[in-house]
């Protein structure tokens, strides 16, 4: 299985689990310029531009990891577009949801975590 058909069924899975939360949708795969935002959802006063990331069970670093300051700065400058795009008034963060896999197994969630406010923004100018 390509890690595209992965990363896809990884995004299907976190918007139905965020769905179930009671946060809404908004947009899935925004693209940009700078980059991708997997999913864009309302929650509450919050406008939340969520990285899914999955990994195998034995993976020496966990998910969240692999979304690196670089990343972080393109996902900011990703959502400085899509607010300029669709003006919300709501306060933005910026949120991981983590998957791990099952080894072997094509899709097979083992254990997820939505990490909120994964990280902060403070300068995405400079990256």
């Amino acid at each position: 299985m390509s890690t595209r058909t992965i990363g896809a069924q990884g995004e299907a899975f976190a918007a139905r689990i965020l769905e179930k939360q009671g946060m809404e949708i908004l947009c899935r795969n925004y693209y940009t310029p700078y980059g991708e935002v997997d999913l864009i959802a309302r929650d509450g006063s919050c406008i939340a531009f969520v990285e899914v990331k999955a990994r195998r069970a034995g993976s020496m670093t966990r998910p969240a990891e692999a979304v690196t300051p670089r990343k972080q700065g393109r996902i900011a400058k990703s959502a400085v577009c899509y607010l300029m795009e669709h003006p919300e008034p709501l306060q933005p963060r910026f949120d991981v949801f983590e998957i791990v896999m099952e080894k072997g197994e094509p899709f097979s969630v083992r254990s997820y975590q939505y990490i909120i406010n994964a990280y902060e923004v403070t300068n995405y100018e400079s990256i």
